[in-house]
Parts: structure tokens; C-alpha cells; sequence
């Protein structure tokens, strides 16, 4: 079932016509780790990283909108397509309410870039911004939010039984959510791009570590 829609209001934006424009087309999936609140603190975490940083806001504001307009399952085979298809998309989008080529190559650079499995590396100001802004919001306690409420859409128990902190095991996050801490999470901060975003994702990967350990302490 679809996560309940709540509606984010154009007017929060600086430029509330394009995201008016924007974002009903935001989504072909919705889950709670992906909808409105996660557009919103994406774009939220890029304004504030661009304040410090530079970049171009109507760019930002356009690639947070549709970054995931198309989000693939995470079990899906072609899930490290996922960004490409939503740059292809947004391309159309944009086209058709008048962009211009090199604001549209923008917006989708910025969108292939932004994804983990992708694997492309940012080649402009507005795509290292956007991948650390998608990134500081798998950190902290709404990183920790996000992972639990994932494993629990694709069954996965929170933590192995009899070894929660894989002492005597390999790391296995396709079945235990706790193991994603270690297996991605952890080591987000350290790849961000910007001096402000590296501040930011220090910050909340303290709380998430933080939080590894109490919820470590109470299993054993």
C-alpha cells in the first residue's frame, strides 16, 4: 500500500511555480522512506549547503523535486538504473515547460549523479550538492528512521538473533536492517563532497553510530 500523501506546499519553495509544476510528477512510487518529507529535507539540507557552498537555486530546486521520480525497488535488478531513468524524465518534464538545453542537462546530471548505485561521479557544483543532501538524510535519526521503515517493507528482521553486531558472521543486509548501518550507512559521511555537507553528515552520523550502540546494548 501507497504511504499516505501529504501535501507540500508550492509556496515553501523560492521559485513556487516550478514546483508547482513539478511536483505532481515527483513520484511513481511512493514509500515513507521516499515522499514529501524526504523532497522537502533534501531540499531543505541543498538551500543550506548552497548558502554556504554557491550553486543555482532554480537548478537545485528542479533536481530535488524529480531526483526520485522514478525510485526502483531496492530488490529490483535494475535498481542502479533508477537515477539515469529519473534524469530521462526529467528531461521531458522540463522541456515541456520551456527549459532551456543546458538548464535541462543540469537538472539531469545532477539527478543521475546523485544515486549510491549509480556509481556516477558529480561533475558540477549542483550535483555534489544534491548527492550529499539525498545522503545527509540516510544519516542521523531520520537515516535510522528511513532504514527500519525500508526492512520492514522487504521483511527483514531488525538485527540477527544471536549476533546483532556480526562478530562471528559476514555482514548480511539483504536480511537484517541493523547490518546496513555497517554495511552503507556508516561510511556515508565520509564520501560527501562539500565542506558544509561534510559538517552536516559529522553531526548526524554521531547520532547514528550513538544509536547503533544503545540499540546494540539492548540486544545483547
Amino acid at each position: 500500500m501507497a504511504a499516505p500523501v501529504t501535501a507540500l506546499d508550492p509556496a515553501r519553495f523560492p521559485d513556487p511555480g516550478l514546483a508547482a509544476a513539478l511536483l505532481p510528477h515527483a513520484f511513481d512510487r511512493r514509500d515513507g522512506a521516499h515522499d514529501e518529507g524526504h523532497l522537502w529535507r533534501v531540499w531543505r539540507s541543498a538551500a543550506r549547503i548552497a548558502a554556504a557552498e554557491g550553486g543555482d537555486l532554480r537548478i537545485l530546486q528542479a533536481a530535488a523535486l524529480l531526483h526520485d521520480c522514478v525510485n526502483l525497488p531496492k530488490t529490483a535488478p535494475g535498481r542502479h538504473l533508477a537515477s539515469r531513468q529519473a534524469a530521462a524524465r526529467a528531461r521531458g518534464l522540463l522541456a515541456a515547460i520551456g527549459w532551456d538545453a543546458p538548464a535541462i542537462d543540469a537538472v539531469a546530471h545532477a539527478i543521475e549523479a546523485h544515486s549510491f548505485s549509480a556509481g556516477i561521479p558529480p561533475g558540477t557544483l549542483e550535483a555534489a550538492i544534491l548527492r550529499d543532501a539525498d545522503r545527509l538524510d540516510a544519516l542521523g535519526f531520520i537515516g535510522v528512521a528511513r532504514c527500519f521503515h525500508v526492512a520492514g517493507q522487504g521483511g527483514r528482521a531488525i538485527a540477527h538473533p544471536d549476533d546483532p553486531a556480526a562478530t562471528r558472521r559476514p555482514l548480511d543486509d539483504t536480511a537484517f536492517a541493523l547490518d546496513h548501518f555497517a554495511t552503507k550507512l556508516m561510511g556515508l559521511a565520509g564520501g560527501m563532497l562539500t565542506a558544509t555537507g561534510r559538517a552536516m553528515a559529522a553531526e548526524r552520523a554521531a547520532r547514528l553510530e550513538h544509536f547503533r550502540a544503545i540499540l546494540l546494548d539492548e540486544l545483547s
